[in-house]
């Protein structure tokens, strides 16, 4: 499947979880929050240190999620997406989207290996086709 047909699957589904989430609102990790909710997304933040964002309860993990989401967005660097995207196939979480400066080529990897779609490369507040 090509960037594109994988981004327009992705964004047709309405929960993520948002893996690098922060309450700093100069960081992407908040931004991307914002952008998805204003857009009527489920949005699941995941922030070991954090309670809550802008209203929205925090999880440490994908495993304390309530809900399995459909997507899973990374804001975070490589070395935690290579770990997290291990979490995903554990949890059987089949998308990843890697936000610039979050995917390394063995996350990448992985996700092809273990039958992940993953879309890298791509800013999630930039692909909504629509607008």
């Amino acid at each position: 499947m090509n960037l594109e047909a994988l981004i327009k699957e992705f964004i047709s589904l309405k929960k993520f979880a948002l893996v690098g989430a922060t309450d700093r609102k100069e960081k992407f990790g908040y931004k991307i929050l914002v952008s998805l909710v204003s857009r009527g997304y489920s949005v699941y933040p995941i922030n070991p240190r954090l309670e809550e964002i802008e209203g929205h309860k925090c999880y440490k993990t994908l495993s304390d999620l309530p809900v399995k989401v459909d997507v899973v967005d990374l804001v975070v660097p490589p070395a935690v997406t290579e770990k997290v995207v291990e979490e995903c196939y554990t949890l059987g979480l089949t998308r990843v989207w890697m936000q610039p400066g979050a995917s390394s080529e063995k996350a990448i990897k992985y996700c092809d290996d273990n039958g992940i779609k993953v879309v890298h490369d791509a800013c999630v507040m930039t692909s909504h086709p629509d607008e």
